[in-house]
């Protein structure tokens, strides 16, 4: 069994254009024998940003060892997955806030990486693939204001995972062209991918 995480930050829920393409894909690899797709839904999780006494929780935890706490509970959901799915919209040049909280709480040594002074920092997480799906009103597919795909690029590298790939509906609000058509053309991409995935 195949166990993905989908991690859902499409902030406008049902509305979401990222939603559609998200769903798409999902519809798609579930049609495939032997894959579990565990859903994580970042608007009803109790995310908060580390402030106060919440971070220094964290650094009194992580002192003693106590990484069997549950406030580490999404590090080790994220470090046993097999593949991993995040779908955000790009959102003033990267994506929502939310999704970075979520980021730093999965960023726990002895969890999701470690380090020593051979190797330096490294990641320690099953996954071998992650994908990102994004929709933007914009036109910013690979040009340098798109900072949101380049970060969790980076995230995968330093989580230890070797694939990323990600998929955009690119230029939505140009008005170019029909924004349905923009959006179907990569709904289609995205079934594609889903059965390599």
């Amino acid at each position: 069994m195949t166990n993905v995480l989908f991690i859902d930050c499409c902030i406008r829920g049902e509305q979401s254009r990222t939603k559609r393409l998200a769903e798409a894909f999902l519809s798609a690899l579930s049609c495939r024998e032997g894959v579990l797709i565990e859903r994580l839904t970042l608007m009803d999780e109790p995310l908060i940003p580390f402030s106060n006494g919440f971070f220094w929780q964290r650094e009194r935890l992580l002192e003693a060892g106590g990484l069997d706490h549950p406030r580490f509970r999404y590090a080790h959901q994220f470090q046993q997955a097999d593949k991993i799915v995040i779908a955000a919209p790009f959102w003033d040049l990267s994506f929502p806030a939310l999704l970075k909280v979520y980021i730093e709480n999965l960023c726990v040594q002895g969890i999701t990486f470690d380090c020593d002074e051979k190797t330096g920092t490294y990641g320690v997480c099953q996954a071998k693939k992650m994908l990102f799906l994004t929709t933007r009103g914009g036109a910013f597919e690979n040009g340098p204001l798109d900072n949101g795909t380049k970060y969790l690029r980076d995230m995968a590298r330093f989580f230890g995972i070797p694939e990323f790939t990600h998929i955009a509906a690119d230029g939505l609000d140009l008005g170019r062209e029909p924004a349905e058509a923009i959006l179907e053309r990569a709904i289609g991409r995205a079934r594609e991918a889903a059965k390599t995935f």
